[in-house]
């Protein structure tokens, strides 16, 4: 129960779905959490259901200005934060024909340029936060199977998680070479049900969407958020010490078809 003991983690897009999830594991094991969250209402109510533990705060991933104000957010809470999280993100798109223009950098500044924001902007804290007390860091990326494996129908969003992957990379060299003892890595879900599922469960109802997209995985089922949070505590935790650079697939089997 204390695998995160001593850690600070600042999770995006945690209103709900995976990002509510991994906070709920995270401070299970003992870690505190700021969550952030364009929707502020919907962030600030989960952070007060966890406890004092969890604080939260209002954020655009796609302003520069709305990143260094929960950084300075973090500071002013918890004296600054040693665990990245970027979670937050859309789907979205549809063919390369189909795709508008607008659609495409909408996908990739939500799901791509967020990343790197969040990267770029919060390693100096993270790295004073580790060396200050100590505490080995991490920065964990969400991406998606969808990064490794391309449809027909999802250019955009395909584009944009697979960039996530290797700029993870590029990250988690950096860190290395300047000894920040902060490892990156990203994490690469199959079908979760979490809101992101909405189009496809409205469509056909939700216990039919779930079992025809289950029918594509190995193992028979869309996962559940826990999968996610799960990975993330353990990339999070010191347990993973050594894991670097490296893409985590939480999939059901389907990237060994």
């Amino acid at each position: 129960m204390n695998r995160l003991a001593g850690k600070i983690a600042l999770i995006t897009g945690a209103a709900q779905g995976l990002g509510e999830a991994m906070a709920r594991r995270m401070v299970e094991e003992g870690a505190r959490v700021v969550l952030t969250d364009i929707n502020e209402a919907g962030v600030k109510a989960v952070a007060a259901s966890i406890g004092d533990a969890a604080v939260a705060c209002r954020h655009d991933v796609t302003s520069m200005d709305d990143w260094a104000a929960a950084i300075a957010f973090a500071e002013e809470k918890f004296g600054g934060f040693h665990v990245l999280v970027n979670n937050a993100g859309i789907a979205g798109g549809s063919t390369v024909e189909a795709t508008d223009f607008e659609t495409w950098k909408r996908v990739h500044s939500i799901d791509l340029d967020s990343v790197f924001l969040g990267c770029k902007l919060s390693l100096p804290t993270m790295a004073r936060t580790v060396r200050e007390t100590g505490v080995r860091g991490s920065i964990i990326n969400l991406s998606s199977i969808a990064g490794v494996i391309a449809a027909h129908n999802s250019a955009a969003y395909n584009s944009a998680k697979a960039a996530v992957r290797h700029l993870t990379k590029s990250v988690a060299l950096h860190c290395a070479k300047q000894q920040y003892r902060i490892t990156c890595n990203s994490i690469h879900p199959v079908f979760i049900d979490t809101p992101i599922l909405k189009g496809i469960t409205d469509t056909l109802g939700r216990e039919a969407g779930l079992a025809k997209l289950g029918r594509q995985i190995p193992l028979g089922a869309v996962g559940e958020p826990d999968d996610i949070a799960w990975a993330a505590v353990y990339l999070a935790s010191d347990e993973a010490k050594m894991v670097t650079g490296h893409g985590l697939y939480v999939d059901g089997g389907i990237s060994a078809m």
